[in-house]
């Protein structure tokens, strides 16, 4: 095991860090101008065509994975990485994970929903989240192709797969730490950061821990389908009931109450279980003395961090 000593190798390792950051700030930076170029072309062509919002979201499937992929292949592909060891999970095991990637979804969506409330108090303006007002006014069929397949693939390809591999080297604390900060922030608002952050270190966490990319990819689609369809389903329920009482509405929301109940009872025991957690045969290679200064304290980091605070700031006074 590599000991890092102040004054020695710190700018190496900050350098490795600062490329990481860099890396990610032009995935976001490519999804961003890229999206603007398409839609000012969509505009000055046929602007009622941008009325749509199903190609709306199109154009941002588009322009978040498809088109940003082979830079960020070809960038990221640059850096050594390191084989993961693959580790095969029960049923059981894989039961709980789904328990706790719902309780983490649910603990960060209230944390979301109580800091934007108490700031949009105090900035006197609604702060919504984009992505969900999306979702909601989008055809279900669009929600289950990118929402619930596409996006995990691509997500967990970009935030645990190529991040991972790269900075494993380093312990899997740092790792955890990095997919779930970078995670969070390239949502670009400040409602989806928290549960964002929460599930992406989980989802590094089981990465790291089983090596298999497929684990994350499954759980991100089932809460991404939890989110997008189902939501909706017991929203249109909810809503039906208001004007007059249906058994096949009420079915609907009663057997939602009862898995969210068993999704918080597995997720409380998955976590206690997990929360002193070992990784079989995955060694750290380089002790960082200073974890957080290295790792954040670099002009890739601190530009991406800024980049993307930026855009929830902007997001909230929009």
């Amino acid at each position: 095991m590599l000991k890092q000593k102040a004054g020695v190798k710190l700018n190496a390792h900050e350098k490795f860090f600062s490329k990481i950051g860099v890396n990610y700030l032009i995935l976001g930076l490519v999804a961003v101008i890229i999206q603007i170029i398409i839609t000012n072309i969509i505009a000055n062509t046929n602007p009622n065509a941008l009325s749509d919002v199903n190609l709306i979201y199109i154009i941002s499937a588009m322009c978040n994975y498809l088109i940003p992929l082979p830079i960020f292949y070809w960038l990221m592909k640059r850096i050594e990485s390191r084989k993961m060891k693959k580790e095969k999970v029960g049923i059981w095991t894989f039961i709980l994970y789904i328990g706790i990637t719902m309780t983490l979804m649910w603990i960060g969506n209230l944390i979301g929903l109580a800091i934007t409330f108490l700031l949009g108090g105090a900035i006197q303006n609604d702060i919504t989240n984009p992505v969900q007002q999306l979702i909601n006014s989008t055809n279900i069929w669009f929600n289950i192709v990118i929402v619930s397949i596409l996006a995990p693939i691509f997500e967990e390809f970009f935030f645990r797969k190529m991040l991972i591999d790269k900075t494993i080297r380093y312990g899997a604390k740092v790792s955890i730490i990095l997919s779930a900060l970078l995670f969070g922030l390239f949502h670009g608002n400040l409602n989806q950061f928290f549960y964002a952050f929460l599930m992406g270190g989980f989802f590094a966490y089981v990465y790291i821990k089983t090596g298999k990319i497929i684990y994350p990819i499954v759980l991100h689609a089932i809460v991404n389908f939890m989110g997008s369809v189902v939501s909706q389903v017991i929203s249109q329920a909810m809503m039906n009931l208001q004007q007059s009482i249906s058994t096949t509405d009420l079915t609907i929301i009663v057997a939602y109450m009862i898995l969210f109940i068993i999704f918080i009872v597995l997720g409380i025991i998955g976590l206690s279980r997990y929360k002193k957690a070992k990784f079989n045969g995955k060694k750290t290679e380089i002790e960082l003395e200073y974890k957080y200064t290295t790792m954040f304290m670099n002009p890739g980091m601190i530009c991406f961090v800024a980049f993307f605070i930026f855009e929830m700031i902007r997001q909230m006074v929009m």
